[in-house]
């Protein structure tokens, strides 16, 4: 359960501390759902203390001592806190470095296997990553926008729609058009460069002065353009300096001003080493932008442009040829490129089909992927309620609005599903349906960058063939992981366990407790051996006597109690060696030496846990009484083998029902204790659950009473 905090200023003292204080941090930056920490030393990370703070959705370790803590929404206020902490008013300490220390970086650059990739994507990741707020901002414009236009209150196609409307437009297009200045200044940044020279540098051609050439009537001497006949596009030419520079209109460009800004690094660091420090205000911007304008007009901007094209043009090949191929590709590997960050040179891609061919074909599939997740994270939520899990509703439900909503698969991604290894394999079912359904039914593009959000299916067409899909991704998933349960059978048995001893403590602290006598007195599991008493022999009837006689005696005869699972002496759970039970955390009971290895089902009820190995099972009875029989310490290790197990999840069994027949010696042999547990595990929600310990009882004997 995690350690909860008084606040986001309580939570920005305990992250840093959780990092290793302020000395630790070199820089700290956020994006949409992330903490980004470059560190000094990352093996000074307690990253067990910060996953548990309440308000952490989990923790990414990277190469090169960098550090994701992931918040969710309220990460720019967390940031905010951390920053205006007094130990951190420097906003970090640079890295001293030592003989050592430039050594290794040295080497480090030689090394450079991995470290390489995971610079590249890094790039790509933080000069795209501060822009999804406006990009966020600007999809759900255009969405309210193709909600209007879908209504028929305004025609968004017509080439004569009013100033309001065009204003309208110009509202997200500002987003898209600017976009490679604002990727320029992000990237500068990301390359320790002035993030205004690189802005700068893509601002020059996407002025009206270099914009206003591509037009064939503005009779701009040295402009040449002609139009190819097979594709019917226009290319225009002007001869700057006597030299031949192609004409892009560079507006919604993201591969330009990434190839560009590379570059701008090495010329701009260039410049640096040749002035005197004392004059690098001067000089340095002034000589970059003489270099590099013309350079990106003349070289990088065609280049990038042609990069840019022949990658979508190889992803739309496949799309028109393979279709289902692709449908089903996208949203199966973005599972896998998402947490890892490597999914941005994919919106890259979007961006330009945008800009290149008016339209994008790679988030309709994606589509799939997001609402899978989200399915997933509604299975969650739904399982929460009905465990009353508190923690995990508030992750799932925040997580979930920020999905369905926002189109942020983040907060699902880091605060569960990365968690939990069952839920992966169920969402990835949702995927394969929904790419499947975009595939058979023929695609789905847009013509707008847009987060894959409830508010953004307008956006899609055909938007029938994306509703459908997404629909079918997200409650295939929801479906899988509710009805299969993100928890392994036992994992469950424990954390509904921690949940009764949370309750009962929370019930205990308000009072809340009843008066023992106006409690009734349940007794489960003898009904057989009561049965059996009655309508025996008189023999038998004296020996079910006896052997209830302790049970019966609290109550003056009335009731039930639990019946013994395996014949054996019994013995108090101090004494069965293990520190789990010992604790009391599964509920109380009792542990039992077997005499033999015949288990059979100690009360009437719904078999809510088989396990297939065979070494735990549990019982839920019609009354709520929730029993665990666990046969064995660590026999989980044998992977079945000696346990031959006769009944089967959501099985209705009835006291004696014979459970599994577990070769004793085996589980001797693999040097794992033999003794046989069983607990109520919602004691805390009883009021007694009393072992009856220390005497050597037959299988169906009683041997816990519980008291409501």
């Amino acid at each position: 359960m995690n350690t909860p905090t008084a606040g986001p200023a309580a939570l920005a003292e305990k992250i840093l501390h959780g990092v290793g204080g302020p000395e630790n941090v070199e820089s700290l930056t956020h994006c949409a759902t992330r903490l980004r920490f470059q560190l000094h030393d990352g093996e000074k990370v307690d990253q067990a203390a910060i996953d548990a703070l309440d308000g952490v959705m989990g923790t990414v370790r990277q190469s090169g001592d960098r550090f994701q803590i992931v918040i969710g929404g309220a990460v720019a206020n967390v940031y905010a806190k951390i920053m205006n902490l007094p130990s951190m008013s420097g906003g970090g300490a640079p890295r001293p470095q030592s003989d050592a220390d430039v050594k290794a970086a040295i080497r480090s650059k030689s090394r450079g296997r991995y470290a390489w990739v995971d610079n590249f994507f890094e790039y790509l990741s933080d000069s795209f990553r501060p822009l999804m707020g406006v990009l966020l901002g600007s999809s759900l414009i255009i969405a309210i926008a193709s909600v209007l236009d879908a209504l028929g209150v305004v025609d968004f196609r017509a080439a004569d729609k009013s100033a309001t409307w065009v204003f309208v437009d110009a509202m997200w297009r500002s987003v898209l058009y600017f976009l490679p200045i604002m990727v320029a200044y992000n990237a500068s940044k990301k390359l320790k460069v002035d993030p205004w020279v690189g802005a700068a540098v893509m601002a020059a051609l996407m002025t009206p002065n270099f914009t206003g050439m591509l037009n064939p009537k503005s009779g701009i001497p040295g402009v040449s353009c002609t139009t190819n006949a097979t594709l019917g596009t226009q290319e225009c030419v002007a001869h700057v300096f006597g030299l031949p520079m192609q004409l892009n209109d560079y507006g919604g460009q993201v591969f330009v001003p990434l190839l560009m800004v590379a570059v701008l690094a090495l010329v701009y660091k260039g410049l640096q080493r040749i002035f005197p420090e004392a004059v690098h205000l001067v000089f340095v911007p002034f000589f970059s932008m003489l270099i590099m304008i013309p350079v990106t007009a003349f070289l990088i901007g065609p280049l990038g442009i042609w990069a840019g094209n022949g990658l979508g043009s190889g992803l739309s090949w496949l799309n028109g040829n393979a279709p289902i191929v692709f449908a089903i590709i996208i949203p199966l590997l973005y599972p896998f490129l998402v947490p890892l960050g490597l999914h941005w040179p994919l919106n890259a891609l979007m961006l330009q089909n945008i800009n290149t061919i008016g339209f994008d074909f790679i988030q309709g599939p994606m589509g799939a992927w997001n609402f899978a997740c989200f399915g997933a994270t509604a299975g969650v939520l739904l399982l929460s309620f009905r465990h009353r899990e508190k923690e995990m509703r508030q992750t799932a439900t925040g997580a979930l609005a920020a999905g369905l909503f926002g189109g942020i698969s983040e907060p699902s991604l880091y605060g569960i599903h990365l968690r939990f290894k069952r839920i992966y394999p169920r969402m990835l079912v949702g995927c394969l349906v929904g790419g499947v359904i975009v595939g058979v039914l023929g695609g789905v593009d847009t013509k707008a960058f847009a987060f894959t959000s409830l508010l953004t299916i307008p956006v899609f067409s055909p938007m029938a063939t994306y509703a459908i899909a997404i629909t079918a991704s997200f409650f295939v998933s929801m479906a899988l992981v509710y009805f299969s349960d993100f928890r392994t059978p036992e994992d469950r048995v424990q954390a509904n366990a921690a949940r009764d001893a949370a309750e009962a403590a929370e019930a205990a602290a308000r009072g809340e407790v009843a008066a023992t006598e106006d409690r009734e007195l349940v007794t489960v599991g003898a009904t057989a051996a009561t049965a059996a008493a009655s309508e025996g022999s008189p023999a038998q009837s004296a020996s079910a006597s006896a052997s209830t006689a302790v049970a019966e005696a609290p109550s003056a005869g009335a009731g039930l109690t639990l019946a013994a699972p395996v014949a054996g002496r019994v013995v108090g759970l101090d004494e069965v060696g293990d520190p789990v039970f010992a604790s009391r955390a599964l509920g109380e009971g009792v542990g039992i030496e077997p005499a033999d290895g015949h288990v059979v089902a100690p009360v009437d009820g719904e078999l809510v846990t088989a396990v297939d190995t065979g070494h735990a099972f549990g019982i839920r009875t019609a009354d709520g009484i929730e029993v665990l029989i666990h046969i064995g310490i660590d026999t989980v290790q044998m992977m079945g083998e000696g346990f031959d197990v006769r009944v089967r999840s959501g099985q209705q069994v009835r006291t004696g029902d014979l459970l599994v027949e577990v070769d004793l010696d085996a589980v001797r042999a693999a040097k794992h204790p033999t003794v046989t547990l069983m607990t109520v595990t919602n004691t805390a929600d009883l009021a007694s659950v009393e072992p009856h310990i220390g005497q050597d009882v037959a299988a169906g004997a009683p041997v816990v009473t519980v008291r409501r």
